[in-house]
């Protein structure tokens, strides 16, 4: 029932935010040049690595050495708005269609994050990553890591179609009121260092 959904919705929601995805497409080609598309690989259901698709909110890194510093100073006001209102996103609908990605679940984190989970924040993977998730509608990147891997293995534990609706609707509310975009310091949440943070 849960896949059925996810595929129903998802391309319900593609279909009605074709022209939105069209336009940013094009301001992110016109802004920040090619390509469209910002991809990488992140650990899926079993930790199955898949490639996850946004739309790309940063320039690229120059060669001459001017944008080293970090995300922020790469950051553009385009990408601030895309990500403020969660609309570089839309690309992974497509992910949820091919069934790497779930409408609900825990946020695909990075491939190199896997051998610093201990057993228990490793059960996040036992089900699909999200698109959003119980972490991302209590506190996104303003909480600490402990805390965060905590609210994933608790969906995982609690997981049902009518905690999926609720949270999809707090996510609604959030995007709507851009609650929990970026910490003070970091443009995205800080990097994961395992266990003994």
């Amino acid at each position: 029932m849960k896949r059925l959904l996810d595929v129903l919705i998802a391309l319900s929601v593609l279909v009605v935010l074709s022209p939105v995805a069209m336009i940013i497409a094009i301001l992110v080609y016109v802004k920040l040049g090619s390509p469209v598309f910002f991809t990488q690989q992140r650990p899926g259901f079993h930790g199955k690595p898949f490639i996850i698709y946004k739309f790309r909110t940063m320039l690229t890194p120059a060669s001459d050495g001017l944008l080293h510093q970090g995300d922020a100073e790469r950051m553009t006001g385009l990408g601030w708005l895309l990500r403020s209102s969660s609309l570089d996103e839309i690309p992974q609908l497509w992910n949820v269609i091919c069934g790497d990605m779930s409408l609900v679940g825990p946020r695909p984190l990075l491939m190199e994050y896997l051998p610093l989970y201990n057993d228990r924040q490793r059960r996040r993977h036992e089900v699909r990553p999200g698109i959003t998730g119980w972490s991302q509608v209590n506190g996104r990147n303003n909480i600490g890591w402990k805390t965060k891997l905590e609210f994933d293995v608790w969906y995982v534990e609690n997981q049902s179609l009518f905690l999926d609706v609720k949270i999809l609707l707090m996510t609604i509310r959030k995007v709507f009121k851009r609650e929990n975009i970026v910490t003070d310091k970091h443009v995205t949440s800080e990097p994961f260092e395992g266990n003994d943070e």
